[in-house]
């Protein structure tokens, strides 16, 4: 595939086909009778995977500027958003933690989100290709227990949906976000906001919608270091760095941060939606255009004549350390991404439809330029390195067709066929002039393409109005191709590649459900499912060399083989329900970054599997609206799980470990009492318990950089509708201003304002 060629005429191609076929649309969030397409579609009742489903109404009390923010309080869901407007996102579901992000899928109006070329940070899901301000609903779907879903959805599935303008509407809405940071050598007030408008109308059985999202953010410091070994003779004598401890509990000199992070982000949306007959169809075009700016790196050092120390060995208080000029380089990422997809639904008769998805994700610029110190440093020149993905994107189609009558009263089938093809390329340059972008040199290239066939069947059957049942399977075909690395002989001219031997590979899931309702007050429900999660190109191919990092591939890498549980006992209450939900989940050959640091700082990653790990979990979920009082609306859910490492013969010694990233508790909570008809107040909290960041465990230390602490962030919300489609909002996240690290810092004390006006 070569995404950046021939781009413009497939998107044309793309728009005449849709344009020419039968066609509906999704769109705006501000209508008074919200239309979600697809949503009239009646089939046979079976559910084979735990749900949860968010309305507007359910968003009422949540200080939202990202779409993270819609779907971060629902159970066993974490998304480390480290600020707002953060591209590293990422998001792991039950016993999935937030780094195995190819474990979980996103879609909004059937277009893939979730982003199955990179891992950990950088596997995020692409959240900014949807505008928060156009949701209208979400569904989660927790497991593989569906045959419609591949092993990707071992954690689960969130579909977005937004809706259908019935006609002439505009909306406009733009926030303020301002917050105080305060730790290590970093004290200072960051500010941004968002500003969104959209129109949309319904012309016969035409529906069209456009809109446009900036967002504009600083963030607080991402990144604290500390001094590297020394035995240099001749380290001169600082003053400033802190003595505090790293997450092993090791006392360490941290000399730096990596200061304030400027962040761009702009959305352009078009849909273009039509009906005919018994057919529709929906057409979806998403462009993002996205700066990001590090360049006001923090040096807390001093030399005797009180000038700021940028690089070399140094002895601050008795204690030698190094300090590497590369640490305090400044960075400026460019993004532009386009997303095409297109929806097919139709009644083929009154009892089969058929319903068909493509989409074309490519990325046409991602670019990363760094120096090679700070601006600021006496050494400081133009020289730095670039990191360019060249031909990156992928294609999905997809076919599902649904049969409601197969002769046997309260038996139906859905069936169909899917593709996926993913293509990444990854050059890394020595550059004369970093700010300029010029490449040089290749210092590292890797790449390569993966892709997955798919056919699946499930019957759903209701077999009386106590019990159903769902039978499902899904064979599922993997290729990896075209795979390759550098293995550069320095003495050639040329930079020569290392070529990585094609490999395929087929497995089948098979799934299960029965449920039972023995009254109108309580239901019953347990899913088995087996599941098959395919290692992504990073995973196999990835090796390069930046100034801090080294990756090295695994090419021979098997796929993860999920085998899932999950017991349901849900009891029915006024306006609401309380849930339980007991999951468990064995996990074999799972795919675990492993990294360790080398003398100097740099970290060496690679994809090696893990044997065996389980997780198990229990949770309780109440949603209800005039819970305990009129007018008071509550989501609450809490998830105890425990992960651990139950084998792995290459490494017994971390058998028996707690999983990363895997609290042992997670809660969280949605209150809004309605004071009027015109006037909400809202409260949310967000807790969990500590854990580990590094499979070993040896990570005990709290409340450092680079910890996995725990958190409770309550924040608060009230939103005032005037007339004429006015509305004033003002919030506050982390009340309490509590300084908590996920690794990273979570965000101090954050106030919004709001403002939004819709005609």
């Amino acid at each position: 595939m070569a995404f950046r060629k021939n781009i413009l005429a497939r998107e044309i191609a793309l728009v005449i086909a849709a344009i020419s076929a039968p066609l509906a649309f999704g769109a705006e969030d501000q209508v008074e009778e919200i239309v979600v397409w697809g949503s009239t579609s009646d089939r046979v009742f079976s559910n084979p995977s735990p749900t949860s489903i968010l309305t507007q109404e359910d968003f009422a009390s949540i200080n939202i500027a990202t779409t993270e923010d819609v779907v971060k309080f629902e159970p066993s869901v974490v998304i480390r958003r480290r600020f707002i407007g953060d591209s590293n996102g990422v998001i792991g579901m039950r016993g999935s933690n937030m780094f195995q992000t190819s474990r979980s899928m996103v879609f909004a109006d059937g277009v893939p989100l979730h982003y199955l070329l990179q891992s950990r940070w950088n596997g995020a899901p692409r959240w900014t290709m949807v505008s928060a301000s156009e949701i209208a609903q979400v569904k989660v779907l927790y497991g593989p227990f569906s045959a419609e879903y591949g092993g990707n959805a071992m954690g689960g599935v969130i579909e977005i949906e937004t809706a259908i303008p019935q006609e002439s509407e505009f909306h406009f809405d733009t926030s303020f976000y301002s917050q105080n940071f305060d730790d290590y050598g970093f004290d200072d007030t960051v500010n941004g906001y968002k500003t969104f408008m959209s129109y949309g109308n319904k012309t016969g059985d035409t529906s069209y919608y456009f809109s446009f999202n900036r967002l504009d953010n600083q963030a607080q410091p991402q990144t604290f270091r500390f001094g590297g070994r020394s035995n240099s003779t001749t380290a001169i004598p600082v003053t400033g760095s802190l003595v505090e401890n790293d997450d092993r509990s090791r006392p360490q000199n941290w000399f730096m941060d990596t200061g304030v992070v400027d962040t761009q982000t702009n959305n352009y949306k078009f849909k273009l939606g039509h009906d005919f007959g018994n057919w529709s169809t929906l057409l979806n075009i998403a462009y993002e255009d996205r700066n990001s700016v590090n360049d006001s790196a923090n040096t807390y050092l001093r030399d005797i004549a009180g000038n700021p120390v940028y690089r070399g060995d140094v002895i601050d208080n008795g204690q030698q350390f190094s300090v590497p000029a590369s640490r305090f380089a400044a960075s400026e990422l460019e993004r532009r991404s386009l997303s095409t997809g297109l929806r097919l639904r139709g009644q083929i008769t009154d009892t089969i439809e058929i319903e068909a998805n493509i989409n074309r994700f490519s990325v046409l610029r991602d670019e990363n330029r760094s120096s090679r110190a700070h601006q600021d440093d006496p050494l400081y020149t133009l020289d730095g390195q670039v990191r360019d993905f060249g031909d990156t994107g992928w294609d999905t189609a997809e076919v599902k067709v649904y049969f409601d009558d197969l002769g046997v009263p309260g038996l139906g089938l859905v069936t169909g066929i899917r593709h996926e093809a993913y293509e990444l390329n990854m050059d890394i340059y020595n550059s004369s002039n970093y700010i300029a972008g010029t490449k040089d040199t290749f210092t590292s290239r890797s790449g390569g393409e993966t892709k997955i066939f798919a056919a699946f069947a499930q019957l759903n059957w209701q077999i009386t109005d106590q019990w159903d049942a769902a039978f499902g399977l899904r064979r599922e075909k993997f290729e990896s191709s075209n795979g390759y690395f550098d293995d550069d002989d320095a003495s050639t001219p040329a930079f020569e590649l290392t070529q990585v031997t094609s490999r395929n590979s087929s497995e089948t899931s098979p799934k299960f459900s029965v449920g039972y309702l023995p009254n109108n007050d309580w239901s019953f429900r347990y899913s088995i499912a087996k599941a098959y999660r395919f290692p992504i190109v990073e995973e196999l191919f990835s090796q390069f060399e930046a100034y801090n990092s080294i990756s090295v591939s695994n090419p021979i890498l098997a796929p993860e083989d999920g085998l899932h549980h999950n017991l349901m006992a849900e009891r029915a209450i006024e306006n609401g329900y309380i849930r339980v939900n007991y999951f468990t989940e064995t996990i074999k050959n799972a795919i675990e970054s492993q990294s360790t640091i080398l003398d100097g700082g740099t970290s060496l990653r690679t994809f090696i599997p893990v044997d065996e790990l389980k997780t198990s979990g229990v949770e309780f979920i109440a949603n209800a609206q005039d819970m305990f009082l009129p007018n008071l609306d509550i989501r609450f859910n809490t998830v105890y799980t425990d992960s651990e490492v139950v084998k792995n013969a290459p490494n017994p010694s971390i058998e028996g470990n707690v999983y990363p990233r895997m609290p042992k508790w997670r809660s969280n909570l949605l209150a809004t009492y309605h004071l009027s008809s015109a006037w909400d107040i809202g409260a949310n909290m967000q807790y969990a318990s500590d854990s580990f960041g590094r499979i070993d465990n040896t990570d005990n230390e709290d409340n450092v950089y680079g910890s996995q602490d725990a958190y409770t962030r309550i924040g608060l919300k009230s939103t005032y509708r005037l007339n004429e489609g006015m509305s004033l909002g003002l919030g506050i996240d982390n009340l309490t201003d509590e300084v908590a690290f996920v690794a990273h810092p979570w965000p101090g004390r954050t106030f919004y304002a709001n403002f939004s006006y819709d005609f």
